[in-house]
Order: structure tokens, then sequence, then C-alpha cells
């Protein structure tokens, strides 16, 4: 029993120990005994409460810290969602007998063929249940024995997803969680992921007389050296912001305490009254819509004769811990809209919104809607998502145990750091972002070649930990926008408030943001939604610059009084475009534009929308 006195707890028979507690200091044990004597533990963080919450109790903050812990051994994934779903599953599988018979008729079945395969009877690629895969496509893996290894491996997966799945009275939540995590498991058994069950790797191994092994041992030992925090030469850029990435020109012409905005200096001798406002996801840095000049949409956009501000975000630390989504809106979207019509004295904006800077331009929107501001020509959104019940596989990660532990682990700095996000998203694609790296880098011997898209995608922000923790709870969480229950100002916001026309792209391959979930604008909204589904995934479904091969886009408007149609039949009613989207985009634009005219002033002369510096600007370039 602890009994305390004057700030010291007193253990009656070990003798007493001083535990400091607040927001932001660590704590120090001081342990007494016969004589006073002072320990110092390794530093560990209490957990600070969320704003409007009570300090906590030496015994919350012992589990805060404990579950924060429990979260970074874990990368941020909470266990007991899973324990739960494999409880689920398992119980009623047990209490179906006629699942089990089909589970069993169907490995009979597998095993069947993967023999007729190993004997000679009928080939492995003669078997049309077994699935194609773009991991065994090369030409040593059609050969004896890889071609057995690979047919299993398929084979393996397949039944697991089979037994994971359609298992009556399983909770859907539940059931996709199942099968996503056998699906790693058994992934991670790939014989791709072996080098003597590799067939790139053996023919690699033979032809280099093993020199490829030699080198990826001693690239597995500089990478471990590297996160062991041995000193090494840094290597050298290749990709550099200002130098060949973000290099649009343009001033900054405001910054507060969250944003730098950025104005772009126009290429034509004229252009359009309303300038565009694109308002990018926080989780990254800006400039995934200004990457290298031929893939850079600011500057497609600015050779259209159109004047663009691009809201370029801070990379919060410690002391932005408190900021919360209000912020975002207030500091971020509105301040935003505030300097680009003072800059240009322009009645109306085109506002463009990217992933979950299209969320918050849509609670902006509505809000603006609901309270008779009508300065918005448009407002367009490029995979973002308004309704969250469909949100692809980022969904099985948000409940409420994901969410408190969550916000355990931001509580001990104040913030989301990058690594912490990252590790969550490769789980999502680690074929491509776990086992590829490894196999090409460790058994190859050949590093990955850097690009445009992938230095950007390596430069993520950090996410404060109050906005984090709303965002979760009040979008993925609770799905408060879609469901009428979210509130800007003190009062709710509803998408259906939305008066300017819409403009929403989704991405045939989107991960994040799948396109049936951004196709939900349709439901929600009272204005005419002029819709793209573009090929490619999240982020070069976007950036999908005119002349990228292999592009294609379906485009179809439909207007606010016209009956609903869903995924499905839009799909089939529209036909597929070759090449890029944004040409579209701007031709939409035009027609909601007024004639091109004289250019604005890049900011003002004077005042809080007087230049700065030059583009990129100082946030962007946080650490």
């Amino acid at each position: 029993m602890l009994i305390k006195r004057n700030g010291t707890y007193t253990l009656p028979i070990t003798g007493e120990f001083s535990l400091n507690q607040s927001r932001t200091n660590k704590n120090a044990l001081t342990l007494v005994n016969d004589a006073p004597q002072t320990i110092q533990p390794e530093p560990v963080a209490v957990a600070s409460p969320p704003p409007g919450v009570d300090e906590p109790t030496l015994h919350e903050s012992i589990d805060r810290t404990v579950r924060a812990n429990l979260a970074k051994a874990t990368s941020g994934i909470a266990p007991s969602p899973l324990a739960e779903a494999w409880m689920d599953w398992v119980v009623h599988l047990g209490a179906s007998p006629g699942k089990q018979m089909q589970l069993v008729e169907s490995a009979l079945k597998k095993n069947q063929k993967l023999w007729s395969a190993a004997l000679g009877i009928k080939p492995a690629s003669d078997d049309p249940d077994t699935p194609t895969d773009r991991r065994f496509a090369g030409e040593g893996w059609q050969q004896y024995p890889f071609n057995l290894y690979a047919q299993a491996h398929l084979q393996n997966y397949q039944w697991w997803q089979e037994a994971t799945t359609d298992v009556h009275g399983v909770a859907p939540p539940n059931e996709d969680l199942m099968a996503f995590v056998t699906g790693l498991l058994v992934d991670a058994t790939s014989p791709s992921n072996f080098a003597p069950t590799n067939a790139d790797v053996a023919s690699a191994t033979v032809a280099q007389n093993g020199q490829n092994l030699v080198q990826g041992t001693k690239n597995m030992i500089e990478d471990l050296g590297h996160k062991l925090g041995a000193p090494q030469e840094a290597p050298p850029q290749l990709f550099e912001v200002g130098r060949n990435l973000a290099i649009t020109p343009g001033k900054v012409v405001y910054r507060n305490e969250l944003i730098e905005l950025i104005q772009y200096t126009p290429t034509t001798d004229t252009v359009h009254p309303e300038p565009i406002l694109i308002v990018p996801a926080w989780i990254m840095k800006y400039y995934i819509l200004d990457l290298s000049p031929e893939k850079s949409l600011v500057s497609f956009l600015v050779a259209q004769g159109y004047t663009v501000f691009i809201v370029s975000w801070k990379n919060p630390g410690s002391d932005d811990s408190n900021l919360g989504m209000d912020d975002y809106l207030r500091l971020g979207v509105m301040d935003a809209l505030d300097a680009t019509q003072a800059i240009t004295q322009a009645p109306k904006i085109h506002a463009v919104g990217y992933c979950l800077g299209g969320t918050l331009l849509a609670i902006a929107a509505a809000a603006m809607g609901r309270d008779g501001d009508d300065r918005l020509a448009s407002a367009s959104f490029l995979a973002a998502q308004i309704d969250f019940t469909e949100a692809g596989q980022l969904k099985l990660f948000i409940n409420e145990a994901e969410i408190s532990l969550i916000e355990d682990l931001m509580a001990e700095k104040g913030f989301l750091s990058s690594e912490q996000m990252a590790g969550t998203f490769a789980l999502l694609r680690a074929r491509d972002l776990i086992w590829a790296p490894k196999i090409r880098d460790y058994m190859l011997g050949v590093r990955g070649k850097t690009f445009d898209l992938m230095a950007w995608n390596s430069d993520a922000t950090r996410m404060p930990a109050r906005m984090h923790s709303e965002y979760l709870r009040k979008l993925y969480l609770n799905n408060e926008l879609a469901e009428g229950h979210y509130q800007m100002n003190g009062q709710s916001v509803t998408v259906s408030d939305i008066r300017a026309p819409i403009f929403a792209v989704g991405t045939e391959n989107d991960h994040v943001a799948p396109w049936h979930s951004v196709y939900k604008f349709h439901l929600f909204a009272d204005v005419d939604v002029n819709f793209v589904l573009t090929s490619g995934g999240h982020n070069a479904g976007i950036v999908s610059e005119p002349g990228h091969r292999n592009r294609h886009f379906r485009m179809a408007n439909t207007p606010a009084d016209a009956p609903f149609r869903n995924p499905s039949e839009w799909l089939a009613d529209t036909d597929p475009v070759q090449g890029s989207w944004w040409p579209a985009f701007t031709a939409w634009l035009d027609e909601r534009s007024g004639k091109p005219a004289a250019l604005p002033p890049m900011g003002t002369s004077s005042g809080p929308y007087a230049a700065l510096c030059d583009a990129p600007g100082t946030y962007v370039m946080q650490k």
C-alpha cells in the first residue's frame, strides 16, 4: 500500500520513493531505506493528458507509460483487436463443421494439383484456379523446382484466405483483419523471400559467381550500422528541395504558426481572374504537387493561365502538441483563403484539396456554405474522403484500442513521428515496401534507384498529438462528417452545405482512399459533381502529367438533380480516355472562370501579405 506524505509515496516494507509528475518533466525516483540514496533510472516520459482532461494520477501515468512502450515495441499496432478477431474467428469456425469439411476438401484438391505438377502430369501453369503473381513472373520461376515452390505458396495463401473468410457469424471487421494478418504471415514465408528458393536470386548467383550475395551482405551491414547510429558518410542526394524538386518560381506571401502560403510567378501574359488555392495533406510535404518540373501540377496550372497559391505546412514539434483540427481549419484553410483574396482582390477562388487536405477543405467549404460565405468558385478534391466507412485497409488499424495506444505513444513527445507512421503504411503494402527491397538489396545486391516520388515519400512530417487524435476519432472512428455530427466553430457542418460545384478524383489502385469511398461525394453533395477515375495509385494517379505512358481516365458529370448511380453503374456507363486527366481538369476550371485579365501582384507591397522569401520557403525545409 502506498502512503502519500508531502509528495512522497511511502512503502511500509521496502522504503519510500518520490515520483515527480508533470506534463514535461521526466520521472525521478528516490528510494529510502536505512540511509537515503538516489537512483536515476532510464528516463521515461509520463504521458500528457489531452486538453481539458485532468492531470493523470500516479496509476494512470504508470499505465500510460507502459502502453506507450508497448506501442513502440509493436510499431504502434494494438495487439488486443487482433486477439479479439482471432477469438471471434476460431470460435465460429469451431462451430462450423461444414466450413471445416470444405477447407479439408480444398486442401486435398490443392495438394492433388501440386503433386500432379510435381510428377509432370499437369503443369502448374495449366491450373486456372492458381492466381498469378508478379513476384513469380520471371522466366526462372517457370522451371522446376521453382514453379512448384511458387504454386505451393500461392495455394497456401489462397487456402488461408478461404479459411479466414465466409465463416458464418464472424464480424466483418474481424474477418477483414484476420484475412489481412494471415496474408501477411503467409507472405513472410514466400519462397521469394529466401535466397535458396528464389529463382531470380539463384540465377543472379550463378551469373555473378556469388558476388550479388557478397554485395548484399555489405548492404545489410551498412543498413544495420545506420539503424544502430554508426557514423557514415551521407550519400549524394539525387533529388533536393529547391534544386530539382519544388522549383516552380514563386514567393512566400504569408506565414503564421502553422503554414506558409506560396504564390507562384505567372508564366502567361494574362491570367484568369479566379486564383487557385491548393490545400495539400499535412502528413507529407506539399511538393508532391510541385515535384520535378515535368511532373508538377502547380507548374501545369500556372502555364494554363492561373494564379496559383499553395499551403506549405509547418513540420510540428513538441510545442505544437495542442494544435487541433480547428486550428488546421482556421490557420490553414481560412487564413490562406483570406490571404489569396486580399492579394488578388478576386471575388471567387478555385479551391483544391489533396488527400487529408481535401477532407479539411470539405469541412471548410461546408462551413462556408453554412455561413453564407460564397467565395468558392469551385471545390476540387483529389483522392480525398468525406465518408470513412470504406476507407480501405487503413481502416483495419482504426479502432478504440488502436487510437488509445497511439494517443499514449504521442503523449510522450507531443506528436506522431514520421517513422511511427511509416511502419503502418509499410504493412499495407508489405510485398512492395518490406519484402521487395530486402530481396533487391540483400539477395540481388542491387540498391534501388531513387526517383523524385520516392524522395518525396521519404520526406514526411510529424503530426501534433491533439490534431491526430481528433482526426482519427472524429473522422475515421466516429465518421462525424458523413453523419452530420462534425462541428466547426461550435456548429455542425455537413457536406450537403457545400454550394460550389465539385470536381472529385479517385484513383484505381488507391490503398489509402479507395475510389469507391471518394465516389461518395455523389451521395452527400447537393451540387453538380464531376467525377474522374484515373489509373494509378494514391500518389502516382494524381501525379499523372500529360505524356505519361500508359495513363487513362474516365470522367462523367452528375448534375445535382440527376438520379444516383452506384460506382459499378458509373463505371459501366463511362468509357476510358487515354492520357492524363490534367487537361480535362483545366478545361473544367476554364468553364467556371472569367476571361483572362491583367496579372495580380506578387503579394502586397506591405502589410501581412508582403513577400517574405522565395519559394519553396522555410517550412518545407524543416526536418
